[in-house]
């Protein structure tokens, strides 16, 4: 905790182009902490000898490069020299080229955007990205499999994002019933908390995620699956979960700080919840909505109920221009 809070002081000082690091277990531990408190954008490298397993536990939502040790780190010796060397090469121009960014002239730059998308969310997003585009933003878009809301989370509460387009809000799904993309609790919170701008929707909360059909757990095997590609099955979310789901996306869009807008698309929340859809239930999709009525009633949330399928044409380019309202300051609505 008190090399992050020191790497985040040199930074904010000026006084820190690059990290590095070198460790195992415990030291990528610390050192990784200490690189995800500093910007997105400022050099990382982590020398790890983990570097070959799962390292979503150093690299978090941040973009910290990490490079096999492949030999331990306790001492020098012939291959960790030729390891070492190259991590110190690699960091050390990337310092470089990172303090002439920073002390280059500041060029004309377009406000940042984040958007969430999933592969079966993609004509509402990539609809409202080009509308963001027209209107002057750059829309920065974030696949949602858990490390792409964390990321988005950490933009916002950096204080980076002019505005948020949340269309794709499935991660949710996945922390509640137990997914694999879960982007943790504190999704959809960051912008709210930092006053940032948002227009939020409902996109794939019919669905769960997890691995290849045979990783499903058992306790789920008689709900209704899909196998979505060999890597990817899905599980139709129940009545019962959206009811929560609505009470949880409400709850949190009800205490942000900003203006918010969420969208309802009364017709279906992805491609495959749609008339003759493998997902299509109106029932469930009933819940959530009733749930997220309740939820808001009473908060300064702007809810619109819309007459549509999440990705008809139209609802995305509607999307970024309410999004586009609220940011200029011309009404929540």
């Amino acid at each position: 905790e008190g090399a992050a809070v020191v790497a985040a002081r040199l930074h904010a000082e000026g006084r820190l182009d690059g990290a590095c690091a070198v460790g195992g277990s415990g030291g990528s531990s610390v050192a990784a902490g200490a690189m995800r408190a500093l910007p997105v954008g400022v050099p990382k490298l982590l020398v790890s000898t983990m570097a070959s397993g799962d390292v979503s536990p150093y690299v978090g939502e941040s973009d910290v490069t990490i490079m096999h040790a492949v030999v331990d780190v306790a001492g020098v010796n012939s291959v960790s020299r030729q390891v070492f060397g190259n991590a110190a090469a690699a960091v050390a121009a990337m310092a470089l080229a990172h303090r002439a960014r920073e002390t280059q002239p500041p060029r004309e730059e377009r406000p940042l955007v984040a958007l969430s998308m999933f592969g079966l969310t993609t004509p509402a997003v990539d609809e409202a990205r080009a509308e963001l585009l027209h209107l002057g933003y750059e829309p920065l878009v974030f696949h949602a499999t858990g490390a792409g809301g964390r990321a988005l989370e950490k933009l916002a509460a950096d204080g980076r994002l002019a505005g948020v387009l949340d269309l794709t809000t499935t991660e949710l799904a996945d922390e509640l019933v137990g997914g694999v993309l879960s982007a943790g609790p504190r999704r959809l919170e960051a912008a709210g908390a930092r006053g940032i701008p948002q227009v939020v929707s409902l996109g794939a909360l019919d669905m769960v995620n997890f691995g290849p059909r045979a990783s499903v757990p058992a306790a789920f095997h008689d709900r209704h699956l899909l196998v979505h590609n060999p890597t990817v099955t899905l599980m139709r979310t129940t009545p019962e979960e959206n009811a929560e789901l609505g009470r949880r996306l409400g709850a949190k869009l009800a205490a942000a700080t900003g203006p918010v807008t969420v969208l309802v698309p009364l017709r279906g929340l992805s491609g495959i919840d749609l008339p003759g859809g493998p997902f299509h239930a109106p029932d469930a999709d009933r819940a959530l909505f009733a749930a997220l009525r309740e939820a808001l009633a009473g908060s300064r949330v702007a809810r619109v109920e819309v007459d549509a399928h999440l990705n008809d044409p139209g609802f995305g380019r509607d999307a970024a221009r309410r999004l586009h309202r609220m940011i200029t300051g011309n009404g929540q609505r």
